[in-house]
Parts: structure tokens; sequence; C-alpha cells
């Protein structure tokens, strides 16, 4: 959460001339709904299962950059699909620079509480484990402009590129 997925996403789908989809907004118009209101609503569990069913449609359509929500990982049927992913990028961040880039966003129902630094923490006791096994890259976000986050995937894409080219 506050990573600059969706940012770097566009940006590298710019780049590369692929489509993106931000998961989390594919979410809102399937449901006609903002993700509060389904917070609201059907509560976590609710949007998980809207999130996984998101996710399995995306799987049957063609090649794309794709922003997941910051607990997309936490369902094992979601990292399997993840897995089938040709690259899986883990966008890390401090706790600090977290707060930081979404202290006034309230578009996102699981900060809305009295001390978003404790939820955040148990979140990434639970989550960072996860997004370390299911991710071939890792590119530390922290102090760092989008566009720079953007290029060490480019550069990452090129070497990986370069390795599979015959000698």
């Amino acid at each position: 959460m506050g990573a600059g997925k969706s940012t770097i996403g566009r940006l590298l789908s710019e780049h590369l001339a692929t489509a993106f989809v931000d998961l989390d907004r594919l979410i809102e118009e399937r449901a006609g709904a903002s993700i509060p209101w389904i917070f609201d609503i059907e509560g976590e569990e609710g949007f998980r299962e809207r999130e996984t069913q998101s996710l399995e449609f995306i799987l049957n359509t063609p090649a794309q950059i794709i922003a997941t929500g910051g607990g997309c990982i936490l369902r094992p049927e979601n990292r399997q699909m993840l897995a089938t992913f040709d690259l899986i990028v883990y966008l890390e961040t401090s706790i600090e620079q977290q707060l930081e880039r979404t202290s006034k966003d309230k578009n996102r129902p699981l900060l809305q509480t009295d001390n978003p630094q404790a939820l955040l923490l148990a979140m990434a006791e639970i989550r960072n484990p996860l997004y370390q096994q299911s991710a071939r890259l890792r590119v530390d976000t922290n102090a760092k402009p989008p566009k720079l986050v953007s290029h060490e995937i480019l550069n990452f894409l090129d070497e990986t590129q370069n390795e599979k080219l015959p000698s």
C-alpha cells in the first residue's frame, strides 16, 4: 500500500506499449461501486472475493501490466494465479513512506483507523514474506521517483531478455 504500484504500472505500460490494469479500479468497474462502499457493505472478505474474481478475469486477457491491491497476495488462489505471470515485481516500501504517501487518502478503508502505523506494521508482518516468496524482482521505492523505479524494472527486463538470446 502506497508503494506506487499504479503510477509505476502506468509508466511501464507507456514505455512497453502494453495495456495496464489497476486491479482495484477493475473491481470498482465490475461492481459499479467504490472500494470503500464494497468494504462497508460486504466487508473485507467480500472485497477479497471480488479481487480473486477480477484477477481470474484478467488471466483470460492478453498480456498486460497489472497493479494488484496490497492484500491480493493474501489468498493462496491469488498467489497461484499470480505465479502464472512472467514477472512479479515487489515494490518494497517502508512503513514511514507508506504513511507519508497514504496519509490523506480516504479511499483506503483499511487505513481508516486511529493508528494506521500499527495496522501497516501488522499487515507487513503477514504480507512481506508472501511478497518476497512470490516476486522474481524486488525494488526498493523509498524516496525514489516513480520514473527511476520504472527504469530499474525496465533494466531488469532488458537484462533477462539478453540472457534468453542465443550467444
